[in-house]
């Protein structure tokens, strides 16, 4: 199956980002890729915080899910829709969701970012719980690709990465982690985390991420990547917007889990 992951620098304005990451999704679905992952915040990373509560929509309902629905029925492709604000019941939070779509435009799958990044180091303050709800429960779902193969997809944002127990309750073939991770905490650990994370699950990592300067000067970290199974790097973009591709390969991934059998061997 040919997967795409989408690198974006997002600014402060929403239809510029959506008609951005539309161009690249259609680029994509011309190279042929079935799959294609969105970063965080791919439709807005604005100056403060409370900038996307101004830009949430009611889940089924909207302009930024309405353009990526229509996108996924025109190209005839999945796509993993980063995340988007969507309302919650508190006027004063929202939720950071990732909504994926099938080729039909349908919607096949939604999960809200679990956990909540902080993070002061006395320089850099951030605390998504002041903006964000939490969401309550792993998500994932399935794709019957055209290589005929069912790959189960496991769904992740960003901070999630630090919290390997989610994975293991996923138990899927490939783990989106589509992140907007800073440029201190993706320096030190970015790599390593998403490596970590392919190689105890013995499954594909897609990690799309913001990678530069922002309007609002902030600084992502970027170098979004696939990985294989084995903790090898298919393919990463340091920096910049742009779109990686790779194979994945069912067959190889079970030739490594029946070689490795390391998922069957667990206790806890």
């Amino acid at each position: 199956m040919k997967v795409a992951a989408i690198q974006m620098v997002s600014g402060t304005n929403c239809s510029i980002n959506v008609q951005a990451v539309l161009e690249s999704i259609a680029h994509a679905a011309e190279l042929g890729c079935e799959l294609i992952a969105l970063p965080e915040y791919f439709c807005l990373l604005g100056v403060r915080d409370t900038d996307k509560l101004a830009i949430s929509e009611d889940f089924g309902h909207g302009p930024i899910q309405d353009a990526i629905r229509q996108a996924a029925r025109r190209h005839g492709v999945w796509i993993a829709a980063g995340t988007l604000p969507l309302k919650s019941m508190q006027h004063d939070l929202v939720f950071n969701a990732c909504l994926v779509f099938n080729p039909l435009g349908e919607l096949a799958a939604r999960y809200d970012k679990m956990h909540l990044f902080a993070f002061d180091n006395g320089f850099e303050r951030y605390d998504e719980s002041r903006v964000l709800e939490a969401g309550t429960h792993p998500t994932s779902f399935e794709i019957a690709s055209k290589d005929g193969y069912a790959w189960r997809i496991g769904i992740s944002v960003c901070y999630d990465l630090r919290f390997p127990e989610l994975y293991r309750e996923l138990k899927a073939d490939v783990l989106l982690v589509p992140s907007a991770f800073t440029y201190t905490t993706g320096q030190a650990h970015w790599e390593t985390l998403l490596r970590a994370r392919a190689i105890e699950n013995l499954a594909y990592v897609i990690a799309p991420a913001q990678g530069g300067i922002h309007e609002s000067g902030r600084q992502t970290w970027g170098h979004s990547m696939i990985v294989n199974e084995w903790g090898q790097v298919l393919v990463q973009r340091a920096s910049g917007e742009g779109l990686i591709c790779a194979e994945l390969d069912y067959a190889s991934m079970q030739r490594s889990r029946i070689q490795l059998p390391a998922l069957s061997h667990r206790l806890l």
